[in-house]
């Protein structure tokens, strides 16, 4: 029953680490004032793409984080069985 409670805590996390990621990147960045036109653009792109990165290397360490968590969830389940 533990074992739940940490599983959902980390999952938890992982949710509001990814929601404030993605919040991160809305409106315009402070590195593109006094921009204008095209290259505006490109920064508000750019900015976009690495938001992008960002979010995808988090759900890359939440499923990492879900793998371990799920072995070590069957180790101890297949140590603790009757024989």
């Amino acid at each position: 029953m533990v074992f739940l409670w940490v599983f959902l805590a980390v999952q938890l996390l992982f949710l509001v680490w990814i929601i404030t990621g993605a919040a991160s990147s809305s409106g315009t960045p402070a590195e593109c004032s006094g921009l204008t036109g095209d290259d505006l653009q490109l920064c508000k792109d750019a900015n976009d793409v690495g938001t992008a990165i960002g979010v995808g290397l988090i759900v890359v360490l939440w499923v990492a984080a879900d793998f371990i968590l799920a072995m070590t969830y069957l180790i101890y389940r297949l140590a603790r069985r009757e024989r």
